[in-house]
């Protein structure tokens, strides 16, 4: 469909990066960099930073969010370093984008238009392709005024036959009529792939035992992901490195084992349009059964990247399960110029934070074997020493249990071995799945079960709030 949207690639364009710093923005203020994500998103989008401009304001400008005083220095900015492109770290309306284009001549994106063109530029997958689309075009629609020139009459007064005489229809109308119908289009097609989703997701999680990887951009999760599963998911030192979800094994020891899945990575801000389209996509997270948050030790802004994790975790409603807090890249919190008393007192500061949280290293695996120690905790859940009496002729259950769980003491008569045991309810349940058919102390499997090992909480169902803080992903 050819609508006249204005393509948002920046590539290879000299850029300046403004903004306006709210005097009641305490966390903000109190940074050495507050443009330090924007450039960094700026980079990733292939874009050379060669000047920023910050503003200090009780609240920003109606007209040109920057007052204007420092307008008439960013026009002067953007000829002295010869720039193509002004870069804001606000979301801009589309008046304001017109008059501050006026004011400078040449083009002026917002944070929200740089994230999708980064977006629009990794999707590789046709579901990743379909929600950067209706995310873009759902953006750009309100948009449109400010983008075009030729809104004048179309069809009015031309002498083209019966129907087309009368005050006509502006070209700014069919465009938008084009962006509705081409988003039910694309809505459309993205609900099958959903489904399908959906499916995978729920039939995985009744099957396996589900690990998601979560984490603002940039923390290191598919590094961490390849090294715990070999699972060759794409690792870049860049935002947003990948946009698909994928799924592996990965081997806990002791013949355990779960599906572990290297999910989209978070940041702030992030345009809600995006957050609605990529539903999908968060159906891993809101619906494994336990959650590892990783987070860059070394990043000075780490604690607020981890609230920004958790925050929207509640929001997109994965609340049920239990969460992991892992510190990743010990490596680089060590290398950085850092004494070693410096980088303890680092992590003593998290410990006393994040008292159950676990240290390591995707790139050397230090802190691997205690990772993997309290994931097979959580996945074997409580312990009960039971007796559990299996017909003889079942050998295979019989040999599950020798390999998976501590067998204290055997007894066999003529038709059943007795074991006492130590088990937990996951292998009750694999025991169930096998077809086996057992009791334990005496009662029926599923009575026992509801006496020794209550069930779970159930994850509640995804919900996709218009929230403005979320998904991208990162190495």
């Amino acid at each position: 469909m050819e609508t006249g949207l204005r393509s948002a690639s920046i590539q290879s364009e000299r850029a300046i990066l403004a903004a306006v710093i709210l005097n009641s923005d305490e966390a903000t203020l109190s940074r050495s960099d507050p443009l330090s994500e924007l450039r960094a998103l700026a980079e990733t989008a292939g874009v050379l930073p060669v000047g920023q401009l910050i503003q200090n304001r009780q609240g920003m400008d109606g007209r040109t969010c920057l007052g204007k005083g420092k307008i008439q220095e960013l026009v002067a900015v953007v000829r002295e370093l010869r720039a193509a492109v002004v870069i804001f770290d606000h979301d801009l309306s589309p008046s304001q984008l017109r008059n501050i284009e006026k004011e400078l001549c040449c083009k002026v994106i917002d944070r929200s238009e740089l994230i999708l063109d980064i977006f629009a530029n990794r999707a590789s997958s046709r579901a990743a392709q379909l929600q950067v689309e209706i995310a873009q075009l759902e953006y750009t629609a309100p948009r449109l005024r400010a983008m075009w020139s030729h809104l004048g009459q179309v069809t009015g007064g031309s002498p083209m036959g019966v129907g087309t005489r009368g005050p006509g229809e502006q070209q700014i109308e069919i465009d938008r009529r084009l962006v509705s119908r081409r988003i039910v289009a694309l809505k459309r097609e993205l609900s099958e792939v959903q489904a399908r989703k959906t499916r995978e997701v729920q039939a995985r999680r009744a099957e396996h035992f589900t690990v998601g990887i979560v984490g603002y951009t940039n923390a290191g999760k598919s590094t961490l992901f390849n090294a715990l599963t070999q699972g060759g998911a794409f690792a870049n030192d860049k935002l947003f490195a990948t946009l698909q979800t994928r799924t592996e094994a990965w081997n806990l020891g002791g013949g355990n084992a779960v599906m572990l899945s290297d999910t989209v990575g978070f940041i702030q801000r992030l345009p809600h349009h995006l957050v609605a389209s990529f539903r999908a996509t968060l159906e891993e997270t809101v619906h494994a059964h336990l959650l590892l948050l990783v987070v860059d030790a070394a990043d000075v802004d780490s604690p607020a990247q981890l609230a920004t994790v958790r925050e929207v975790l509640d929001g997109i409603g994965a609340k049920g399960q239990p969460r992991i807090v892992v510190l990743n890249k010990l490596d680089k919190l060590e290398a950085e110029n850092r004494s070693p008393s410096e980088s303890l007192r680092s992590l003593k500061e998290w410990s006393v934070k994040e008292p159950s949280s676990f240290a390591l290293s995707a790139l050397t695996r230090d802190g691997f074997d205690d990772l993997r120690a309290r994931v097979r905790q959580e996945l074997l859940g409580e312990i009960r020493e039971v007796t559990v009496s299996i017909p003889m002729r079942d050998g295979r259950a019989v040999d599950y249990l020798e390999a998976r769980a501590t067998v204290v003491s055997r007894e066999y008569d003529e038709t059943n071995a007795i074991l006492l045991v130590q088990l937990a309810r996951r292998h009750v349940e694999h025991l169930i799945a096998m077809g086996s058919r057992f009791v334990i102390d005496g009662l029926p499997v599923h009575e026992a079960i509801s006496k020794l090992w209550p069930a779970p909480k159930e994850i509640p169902a995804v919900r996709i709030p218009p929230h403005e803080r979320l998904v991208g992903d990162g190495a």
